[in-house]
Formats: C-alpha cells, sequence, structure tokens
C-alpha cells in the first residue's frame, strides 16, 4: 500500500511538471529529479519502472555512481544533445569530484535519444562505446517498440563499463534516525486513523475515541521522528478526521480505501528520492536515433 502511495503522489508530481513543461524561454522545463528513471511519456509500466528504478537505485548505493533515465516526449526546440548537456548540468548525477553519473535521455515523439557521461566516466564510457550501446542494443529494441528491454539491456551494459572502472567505494551516509520516517509513513498514519478511529469511537464514544485516537497517532509521529509541531498537528488532524468520520461504523465502512487505487500496480520501486551527488558533464557521450 505504501508503494501505491508513493506512485501516486510521484505521479501527480510528474502531471504537474508535464503541465508546466515550457519554460518561459520556451525550452522545456526540467523535471525534478526524483527517481532513477523519470518517464514523462507513460511508456514503461509501473512493474517495468519500478524495475529498472529498483536496479539503478540499488547500484548508485552499492557503488556511488549514479545511472539515471528520463523519457519526455520531445527536446524541442532543442537539440538532444543541447537538452542533455542542460538537464546533466541540472541534476549533476554522479559524485561531486568523481562526476561518474550517467544519463540516458529518450525523446520519444523526436525518436531521438542520447547516452550523456560524466566527466569521470569518460574513460570507462568513451564516445564510442555509448554509440555502439545506442546502435546494438537501445536502437533495435525500439524498433521494436521494447522500450523496457532497450533500456534495461543498456543500463546493464553501463553498470558493467562503470563497475570495470577503479573508482572510490561510495561514502555511507550517517542515517538520521527516524528523520523523514514519519512523512513516508504518512499514509500509513492516515489508513490507522480510519480504523483505530472506528474501533475507539464504537469503544468509547465519537468524542473520547477521536480524541484518543488523535493521541496515539501524534505520539505514534512522534516516536517516527516527528517534531513537536508536527506531532501536535497530526494529532489534531487525526482527531479532527475522526470525528468527522460519522457514527460508530466499523472499518468496514471505509473497504474501498486501502486497496483500491490503481495505476502502479506493484513491485519495489526501491528509494523514491533520488538526487545528483554534484557530479560535473562536459559534453561527453552519444546521440542516436531509431
Amino acid at each position: 500500500m505504501l508503494a501505491c502511495w508513493k506512485s501516486l503522489l510521484l505521479g501527480c508530481g510528474l502531471l504537474f511538471a508535464m503541465a508546466h513543461s515550457q519554460a518561459a524561454d520556451g525550452l522545456l522545463e526540467l523535471p525534478p529529479l526524483q527517481t532513477a528513471v523519470t518517464d514523462l511519456t507513460q511508456t514503461l509500466s509501473a512493474d517495468e519502472q519500478a524495475a529498472l528504478n529498483q536496479k539503478l537505485s540499488q547500484f548508485s548505493q552499492q557503488s556511488g555512481s549514479q545511472v539515471a533515465v528520463l523519457l519526455v516526449p520531445s527536446t524541442q526546440p532543442e537539440e538532444i544533445s543541447q537538452f542533455g548537456i542542460r538537464l546533466a548540468e541540472a541534476w549533476k548525477i554522479g559524485r561531486e569530484k568523481q562526476d561518474d553519473g550517467v544519463i540516458i535521455i529518450v525523446a520519444k515523439n523526436d525518436r531521438k535519444m542520447r547516452i550523456e557521461v560524466g566527466y569521470g566516466l569518460e574513460g570507462a564510457i568513451p564516445d564510442a562505446i555509448a554509440k555502439r550501446i545506442i546502435s546494438e542494443q537501445i536502437a533495435p529494441a525500439f524498433k521494436q517498440g521494447q522500450f523496457y528491454q532497450g533500456l534495461n539491456l543498456a543500463t546493464d551494459s553501463l553498470i558493467k563499463l562503470i563497475q570495470g572502472e577503479q573508482l572510490p567505494a561510495p561514502t555511507k551516509k550517517q542515517r538520521q534516525p527516524h528523520a523523514d520516517d514519519w512523512l513516508s509513513m504518512l499514509p500509513i498514519l492516515m489508513f490507522a486513523a480510519i480504523i483505530g478511529g472506528a474501533i475507539f469511537k464504537g469503544m468509547l464514544g465519537d468524542f473520547p475515541g477521536s480524541l484518543v485516537t488523535g493521541g496515539l497517532l501524534g505520539g505514534l509521529a512522534g516516536w517516527l521522528g516527528a517534531t513537536a509541531l508536527i506531532m501536535g498537528f497530526i494529532g489534531l488532524a487525526a482527531f479532527v478526521f475522526t470525528l468527522a468520520m460519522g457514527g460508530r461504523g466499523g472499518a468496514g465502512t471505509y473497504g474501498p480505501y486501502p486497496g483500491g487505487l490503481g495505476g502502479y500496480s506493484g513491485g519495489s520501486r526501491g528509494p523514491d528520492i533520488f538526487s545528483g551527488g554534484g557530479g560535473g558533464f562536459g559534453g561527453g557521450g552519444a546521440s542516436g536515433d531509431w
């Protein structure tokens, strides 16, 4: 369920980005970097996107290098190479100083693609090799309409090439316990408010049951790392929400809520927050079409 909620929020973000896709200067507005795979063309299925995301996110965590994929309808009026370097400078895929990032860009309506290679990987992935990946792996698959297969093959090849390079091991990030767990658990808190509210209201009455539900959820948010202000907000929201649910109905009253979301249908996407590490790009890579 959590994956569905994350997917729904991500989808809303991407739709918002699409709705504002034309910058004031006429250039395509760059989408935010939130996951390793960003598909603004609705080409990849939910499972395909999740599988690619998981692979690339795991690779990033294990190696420190980063590979990202972006599908857009078109890069016009820019050539894909111009768009690519503008995107690379904005996303900063790869680590700072190591410059070990790669971006695969697909402009579906233009039938163009590009592999943008960071400074630090220009030895491991020279332009000629990037061109071969495009012409021998991506293009044949795309011509058959097999977009996922082409991207999967290309990312496998890029990962192998990067793994053959002598790069520093990733720096282990000091995790801040529970720093943002409460935010990622927000859908579960909402679900708990529905179920717990129905139960406590049935046991204690509307007002006391809502009060207990709000207090428990506020405390749970605090345990997950929320600040006192956020705890209070969640507790109050849960109280009001529970109280507004109506009579002492059972949890079954809200049956469709937890499982009725369509769209992304399964599979772990891996982390949904995927940010660049400060890597630099100098125009290395190759472009092609299909």
